[in-house]
């Protein structure tokens, strides 16, 4: 057969799948004097990578500490654009010694910020096992290590029928990591793996609020952790989006969990107040 031939039809297979639409959204217009200083539209074209000016892949099979068991790959086959998504694709597949692949996404030394509101509209997958999530850690994380960075998690999901979960990590007075988050469940019930939702984190010096579709979920002040816990929240954060499959928290695939299994991103969207600093890598020159 023709190379060409062969080509093409791989492009019609890989996206012939139907992707939900994007709805077009407003830039946020919440109480206060917010601008965007950074976002994601994940307009390319179909079948491109994630643009590398913004994002970098972790690669390999040991990330996250809950045994979990995909292999993250820096292949457009688990992270690609299509119709203004970015899609996260997790497979079933032997890959250097496991036996799922999957995508994690960072901004580790593209971006990072201290402060602000941090936004990304997101149709989840479900599924036993499956655990995609939208999070930041602190970029200090390879000189003070974790818990010490920090970690907020404005999204993690695992399963298909437990609530959205928002967390901070942090160390307790001892160093040990001190989670501390809420579950929340969407109105009438519903599914959140059924549809697109906007899940945001507005953080400032003394709090961080989260947030679903616009409703605040919850807010963790510094005051309510002065007795137990250190607030690390006070230095740039970095972005994360992944899915994980399997892990001690979420439990592992099994013959109801369907794969492929896609994390669909409309878009990420960072704000910050006109009096706040934003935090840039450096540019460099040689």
């Amino acid at each position: 057969m023709n190379a060409l031939v062969v080509f093409g039809s791989l492009l019609v297979a890989l996206f012939s799948r139907t992707i939900p639409a994007p709805r077009t959204a407003d830039a946020y217009q919440g109480q206060g004097d917010w601008m965007m200083v950074w976002d994601d539209e994940f307009n390319g074209s179909n079948g491109s990578i994630p643009d590398p000016t913004k994002w970098n892949y972790s690669v390999g099979g040991n990330f996250g500490g809950g045994a979990e068991l995909q292999y993250y790959t820096d292949r457009a086959a688990n992270a690609y654009l299509a119709n203004g998504n970015l899609v996260i694709k997790a497979m079933q597949e032997n890959y250097l010694g496991k036996s799922y692949t999957s995508a994690r996404l960072n901004t580790l030394g593209k971006f990072t910020q201290q402060y602000g509101r941090f936004e990304a509209r997101i149709k989840i997958p479900g599924g036993q096992g499956i655990w995609p999530a939208f999070w930041m850690v602190g970029a200090n994380i390879n000189q003070v290590g974790w818990p010490a960075c920090g970690e907020i998690d404005i999204m993690e999901h695992i399963n298909h029928d437990i609530p959205v979960v928002e967390t901070l990590h942090m160390p307790n007075q001892t160093g040990a990591d001190a989670p501390i988050g809420n579950n929340y469940t969407l109105p009438g019930n519903a599914d959140p793996t059924a549809d697109y939702h906007l899940y945001a984190a507005e953080w400032e010096p003394d709090v961080i609020r989260f947030y679903v579709d616009g409703t605040l979920t919850h807010s963790i002040t510094r005051d309510m952790l002065a007795s137990t816990s250190q607030w690390v929240f006070d230095h740039p954060f970095y972005l994360i989006l992944n899915t994980a499959v399997g892990g001690t928290w979420p439990g592992y695939p099994d013959s109801t969990t369907v794969f492929p299994v896609y994390m669909y991103v409309d878009y990420v969207r960072v704000y910050m107040r006109n009096n706040a600093q934003v935090y840039l890598p450096l540019v460099r020159t040689n």
